[in-house]
């Protein structure tokens, strides 16, 4: 038994994960295909399944049993690579036999002990397809793969069906016509022949209580009161408080547009012409004091 190339002891994910691939392995479905290897091939297994087909040589055997010239070439040597290029023979044969590649496992997986429950479910696989190949052992093992059956049909009768709706794009059996009005016509929404009241129903809303009293021309003024009632009139001169007010506006020191305007402070100025003079020969303005 060789120790090279084994992966290290799992931990976390990777241990949960090899423990649910480890739970689907079938020891009974063991014991099948180590009954119809033996029978295939003519060769005794040990007792340990996995670790006879770990080499690789029974598994190119038993392939070429099935088809005559698969691995031409099988190494009994016990170096790694010798038995690992069997492994890697035996799944090149099997693809050319005609397996899905879904249902190969790698070397690794048989190499490593990855996972023995893939490799279980490929050599089902190839008893299964082995039973459809028309290869007939004691042991019933596998499912026989359906068989592909075409079917060709004149050109006449394709184009006959051309003409029919198929059933998944609904059908036209029972469409009618029936009761259709011209365009243009008025249609009416209950039937005269059921003598059906023609009274729109509350659901639908009422128009009796509708009247048009009280509506004006388009475009002429409508008032906003009511006289019937001796309301009063509506003051268009008079604005509203929640509009402002302009009862203290004024204009009252604005001059025309283009002319200046003086600015001054009364602090300082009694009059906007004339100047807060101090003895005559010194004046105030701006709070500084100018000398002539």
């Amino acid at each position: 038994m060789t120790t090279h190339f084994r992966s290290g002891p799992a931990f976390g994910l990777s241990a949960e994960v090899k423990s649910k691939l480890a739970g689907k392995y079938d020891h009974q479905k063991e014991e099948e295909l180590r009954l119809w290897i033996q029978d295939v091939t003519g060769k005794r297994m040990g007792d340990g399944f996995m670790e006879s087909l770990k080499d690789g040589v029974l598994l190119c055997e038993l392939i070429n049993v099935l088809h005559p010239g698969s691995v031409r070439k099988v190494s009994s040597s016990t170096q790694n690579w010798h038995q690992l290029e069997n492994i890697g023979n035996f799944v090149r044969a099997i693809t050319v036999y005609g397996l899905r590649p879904d249902d190969i496992f790698e070397a690794n997986d048989l190499f490593e002990n990855v996972n023995h429950t893939q490799v279980q479910s490929t050599l089902i696989a190839l008893a299964g397809m082995a039973k459809s190949k028309g290869f007939h052992s004691k042991y019933d093992l596998g499912v026989k793969y359906a068989e592909k059956q075409e079917r060709r049909f004149a050109p006449e009768k394709l184009k006959e069906g051309r003409n029919i709706i198929g059933l998944q794009m609904g059908t036209n059996q029972f469409a009618s016509q029936k009761g259709m009005t011209s365009y243009g016509t008025r249609r009416h929404l209950y039937d005269s022949k059921m003598a059906m009241d023609p009274t729109i129903s509350l659901q639908m809303g009422t128009n009796k209580g509708a009247s048009q009293a009280g509506m004006t021309a388009p475009g002429s003024r409508r008032l906003i009161f009511n006289k019937k009632l001796d309301l009063e009139n509506c003051d268009t001169t008079t604005i509203s408080l929640q509009m402002g007010t302009n009862k203290v506006a004024s204009q009252q020191g604005m001059t025309s547009y283009g002319q200046p305007r003086q600015v001054y402070d009364n602090k300082y100025c009694t009059n906007p012409t004339e100047a807060n003079c101090n003895n005559g020969s010194e004046a105030e303005f701006d709070g500084y004091q100018y000398s002539d």
